[in-house]
């Protein structure tokens, strides 16, 4: 099933996700191909279910600080930080415009 170069740019504005070359769409293709296997399940007369823990009870816990003062420790991890804040996502692409990806998508 082919994708189409408007719902390829939905997708990469939603999730930040770059579909530029024949690797990224093809496992793109593979995951639809995949879950439309969930079309052939019977679902008549199964309601709707919010979560699958809906008929238990959740025990909450009390939120107690254990461990704290570890900033420094944490952003140690972070690919790339303003200040005191992880860039979240990292690595944000620029993605390109519609009509480099036509040229692309014609020969996939």
């Amino acid at each position: 099933q082919k994708v189409s170069v408007e719902v390829l740019d939905h997708l990469e504005h939603l999730a930040l996700v770059d579909f530029r070359d024949s690797e990224g769409v093809e496992r793109l293709q593979k995951a639809i191909q995949f879950a439309d296997q969930l079309h052939e399940v019977n679902t008549d007369g199964v309601e709707p279910m919010d979560s699958v823990l809906e008929d238990r009870c959740l025990y909450l816990r009390e939120d107690d600080v254990t461990e704290g003062n570890c900033t420094k420790e944490l952003l140690e991890n972070a690919r790339e930080k303003v200040e005191e804040y992880f860039v979240a996502p990292p690595g944000n692409i620029p993605l390109p415009k519609l009509e480099e990806r036509e040229t692309f998508l014609r020969d996939s």
